[in-house]
């Protein structure tokens, strides 16, 4: 067992920080944002494996991942529940190409007006600022440490370095494929919503925490900026609102933008002293904890 390293405070690196604590090894987490200051605190957090390729290790990391959610569920301190939604589409489709991640998928045939077509399964949503700071507090029980660091580059002192850095890895990870989509949310107070819906043709979704919804989204490919847009925050409420009609008048109580960290394929890889893991796109929660895995497999080689 070894000291490691690990670049990156977002979902991906905390749960790589946890799983290699466990493994045994000594962990240091650095970053320049502490994890409520990532992308990963701005997700809307419903299982899905969105934009992440390759489709066979994506829906095994997928399948691992939602395995460790249902076991995290029973612990309301984890903040993940395991809730019923529907995927709606708007033609007839094959069953998704991740239909091996998950136990059971159910045609589903009460669709609202203009849907051909949906999906019901029961999925993972976390509540992303009570699971970060669930995942930071179990870094440190297991005797990790987490430290604000503005790093120039990876680590190079012989020391194995995890890179997590998201959209960080086109400098640290020297790798200008990993480019932002921006995606941008409304929070809206509960309004009695204990199902999530999701309309995968025009990203549209409605997201239920025990007491808030989060509602968006938008997919801007190779846009940085984080501010909120008023005019493209009315058109998700309106889109979101002719989805699931019990959001008429619901309170708005926040927007935000994250920038996911895209890219061809997901990499996840060892070279050197760096294990590489990083390009999640939209699915860094759906991936977190299969992708650990493997990396705590690769720390060990």
């Amino acid at each position: 067992m070894r000291r490691v390293i690990v670049v990156g405070a977002g979902v991906v690196g905390l749960a790589c920080a946890v799983r290699l604590l466990e493994a045994g090894h000594r962990v240091d987490v650095v970053a320049r944002d502490l994890p409520l200051e990532t992308t990963s605190a701005i997700a809307a957090a419903l299982w899905y494996p969105y934009r992440a390729l390759p489709q066979d290790r994506v829906t095994a990391w997928s399948k691992a991942s939602y395995d460790v959610f249902a076991g995290l569920a029973a612990d309301e301190r984890t903040g993940v529940r395991m809730l019923t939604g529907t995927e709606v589409l708007r033609s007839h489709q094959p069953d998704p190409w991740w239909r091996a991640a998950v136990p059971a998928l159910d045609r589903e045939t009460a669709l609202p007006a203009g849907y051909a077509d949906g999906w019901t399964f029961v999925a993972p949503v976390v509540d992303m600022p009570v699971h970060l700071r669930w995942l930071a507090a179990r870094v440190e029980e297991l005797g990790g440490t987490l430290t604000r660091m503005n790093l120039s580059s990876l680590p190079d002192d012989g020391t194995l370095v995890v890179n997590a850095t998201g959209l960080g890895a086109r400098h640290f990870g020297a790798d200008p494929s990993v480019h932002p989509v921006r995606g941008q949310v409304v929070v809206v107070e509960q309004v009695g919503l204990d199902r999530w819906t999701l309309d995968g043709s025009g990203l549209t979704y409605v997201v239920p925490r025990g007491s808030e919804i989060v509602v968006g989204g938008t997919d801007v490919e190779g846009e940085w900026s984080r501010t909120p847009d008023p005019e493209v925050a009315e058109q998700v409420l309106h889109r979101a609102t002719a989805l699931v009609p019990e959001l008429e008048g619901a309170r708005v109580l926040r927007h935000k933008v994250g920038l996911r960290p895209a890219r061809p394929e997901v990499r996840l890889e060892r070279v050197g002293e760096v294990v590489h893991c990083y390009g999640h796109g939209g699915a860094g929660v759906t991936l977190a904890w299969g992708c650990a895995a493997d990396v705590v497999g690769l720390a060990g080689d």
